[in-house]
């Protein structure tokens, strides 16, 4: 029987990102998932993906598309164990 090799662990779940649009609106916690982004292109791909879905809305809705001014990755969620 062959022995049974112990697999890396893969990086799964999302991102979120905060987003700025042109108009001074502001969209928090827009979730993009984890194997989307890295390498050369860096957060590059998420501004597609969310573009991407901001046009569906828009379409849905029938309200104009409203064009991103900048893109930043949320800040971490502090773990709350209980009161101390």
């Amino acid at each position: 029987m062959a022995k049974r090799t112990k697999s890396k662990p893969q990086e799964r779940g999302s991102v979120l990102f905060d987003v700025l649009y042109e108009d001074e609106s502001r969209a928090s916690n827009r979730r993009v998932p984890m194997e989307i982004l890295g390498g050369l292109d860096g957060d590059a791909p998420a501004r597609e993906l969310i573009e991407e879905q901001d046009r569906a809305i828009s379409e849905k809705s029938g309200r104009p598309l409203r064009a991103i001014r900048s893109l930043t990755r949320s800040p971490p969620r502090p773990i709350n164990i209980g009161d101390e």
